[in-house]
């Protein structure tokens, strides 16, 4: 007797997004308000299903993020994230999320998408805090996304992602205070970026002027790694969500 042909089970593919930028000195993550169910009229991240079965995977992201905001692709720091699979995540069907983490300074006003009501920023803290209901497993997700932002910033040069070039120490340093929901000593910061090799080089600019004298201004170093790392203060520590994919 010849035994049956295997058929895969239907699983579909979606990216969401975790964008994150510095608005009125908070650490803000953009979320759409749901325009279909299912959990329509909820807060959500930005995303959707995969346009084929030929798009590759980040050029979904690229596609979602260039959608949702009307972004230079080109100034995004764009990285996976996690991939999150639980069978219950999504009512409709098996749906299976390869999330991404998007930084960019300055971001505009949001524009909503083709399957949202609206798109606005949101303090973090509102969300981490549960303040904030989101549809599906996008409060994992948002938890997910700030820690890893959070951790990156003590032994990469992510925090330049946040940063308008040229900028000054101080600019970097309310990164890493907003970022990290904590205060930081002006001048041990400083001794430590510039302890980083290739972390910051001067700009050719110069300096601009501040209320006291002029400031050195910076741009983005060749090095993506901190060496040494700048450690980030464990009243600061966020620990991740039990279960992070």
């Amino acid at each position: 007797m010849q035994a049956e042909a295997w058929t895969p089970p239907p699983v579909l593919l979606t990216v969401d997004l975790v964008v994150l930028t510095l608005r009125k000195g908070r650490l803000c993550v953009l979320l759409v308000e749901r325009a279909e169910d299912p959990f329509s009229g909820m807060q959500a991240l930005p995303g959707g299903f995969l346009n084929n079965d030929r798009e590759e995977i980040l050029d979904g992201a690229r596609r979602e993020l260039q959608e949702e905001t009307a972004l230079d692709i080109g100034r995004v720091h764009l990285e996976q994230l996690a991939i999150y699979g639980a069978v219950d995540r999504d009512p409709r069907d098996r749906v299976v999320s390869v999330a991404h983490l998007a930084i960019v300074p300055d971001l505009p006003e949001p524009v909503a998408g083709t399957d949202a009501k609206a798109a606005a920023w949101v303090p973090v803290e509102e969300v981490l805090s549960g303040e904030i209901d989101l549809a599906f497993d996008h409060h994992r997700i948002v938890t997910d996304g700030v820690e890893r932002a959070r951790s990156r910033l003590e032994f990469t040069a992510l925090a330049t992602a946040f940063c308008t070039e040229p900028f000054t120490i101080a600019e970097l340093q309310h990164v890493y205070e907003t970022v990290w929901d904590t205060e930081l000593d002006t001048r041990n910061f400083y001794r430590k970026v510039r302890a980083a090799t290739g972390f910051v080089v001067p700009d050719d600019a110069g300096s601009k002027s501040t209320r006291g004298r002029p400031a050195q201004l910076y741009r983005v170093g060749p090095s993506s790694t901190l060496a040494p790392p700048l450690t980030r203060p464990p009243s600061s520590e966020k620990p991740m969500r039990e279960g992070s994919a």
